[in-house]
């Protein structure tokens, strides 16, 4: 055994191999704009989705308000009156026989327009004086501030219907006197948002570096104020969908044959016991919009608000 041990040759210590370079992988951007990451967060909260959902189905119904119409919304048929809901008339007929239905989805058409374009009108007048109420300050924000003092002093209903009588009742006159009760809620959430971001420190470099206060307001202070802005502007299209039926339901909106939903409650609401279908559906249709609107509004809401993040 020891000869044999002897005859093994001695084991040389072999040095290690160089290591071999190996490229790094490039590691990609992991960086998410906040409009992705608030669409992240509004699509993990299911009741903003079914409030989206009810959104998209009636903006869906005013597009395709023509093809989806089984009649003429003013088409007169006295024999018809108050027939019940059937397979003829889903939703019944009301006291001139025209079709409920039909009638409900060209309002949707109507209703949604008022919604945007008075919120629209609001939007742009209550972010332009409320942009420069807060950015210029001293006497400029108190005149602004003052007009939107008055005008929050009246009930916002009230104000609307004083703004009809002067201008005559109309649709368009409605949808006038909707964009401005509310304008001072969009001008004084601007302002606000403007006197916090105004101090921050890349507006005063970008004043150190001679850029002019038109630019500052439209590159700078602007878009780091359009979450709010959009949030506010989604529950007001609610509120100006309520407050345009409030004035058709009075007689100061859409007049007749316009089918607008405030004014069906407002035709029918001497016939709640002989046909209830006349009532029923209209309101139905309110509710569900607006409860729509508000649904998705609180998902921006929680999504655009990064104090609502954990």
């Amino acid at each position: 055994m020891s000869e044999l041990t002897r005859s093994q040759p001695p084991v040389v210590p072999q040095p290690d191999p160089q290591p071999q370079h190996i490229p790094a992988e490039p590691v990609e951007d992991k960086v998410i704009s906040p409009w992705k990451d608030a669409w992240r967060s509004f699509k993990k909260n299911k009741i903003a989705l079914v409030g989206l959902s009810i959104v998209s189905f009636f903006i869906l119904i005013a597009l395709l308000a023509d093809v989806l119409a089984p009649y003429d919304y003013s088409d007169v048929q006295l024999k018809d009156k108050h027939i019940s809901p059937s397979a003829e008339h889903w939703f019944g007929t009301d006291e001139f026989g025209r079709d409920i239905l039909s009638r409900i989805i060209h309002g949707a058409r109507i209703s949604l327009w008022v919604g945007f374009f008075s919120v629209a009108g609001s939007v742009i007048v209550g972010s332009l004086l409320g942009i420069v109420a807060g950015y210029y300050g001293r006497w400029v924000d108190g005149i602004i501030s003052r007009i939107f003092d008055i005008l929050l002093a009246f009930p916002s209903i009230l104000l609307a219907i004083a703004v009809v009588s002067v201008l005559g009742p109309s649709l368009k006159n409605a949808l006038i006197a909707i964009a401005i009760i509310n304008v001072p809620t969009f001008g004084r959430l601007l302002r606000s948002r403007v006197l916090s971001v105004k101090e921050e420190e890349y507006i005063t470099a970008a004043r150190a570096i001679g850029m002019s206060d038109f630019r500052i307001l439209v590159h700078h202070i602007l878009p780091n104020s359009l979450a709010p802005i959009i949030v506010q502007g989604t529950l007001a299209i609610a509120t100006a969908i309520i407050e345009a039926a409030a004035l058709g339901f009075l007689g100061m909106g859409a007049q007749p044959p316009t089918p607008e939903w405030g004014k069906m409650l407002a035709d029918s609401k001497d016939f709640i016991i002989q046909a209830p279908w006349t009532v029923l559906f209209p309101g139905l249709a309110i509710m569900l919009t607006v409860l729509g609107f508000n649904l998705m509004g609180d998902g921006l809401r929680d999504a655009l608000d990064p104090r609502m993040k954990s």
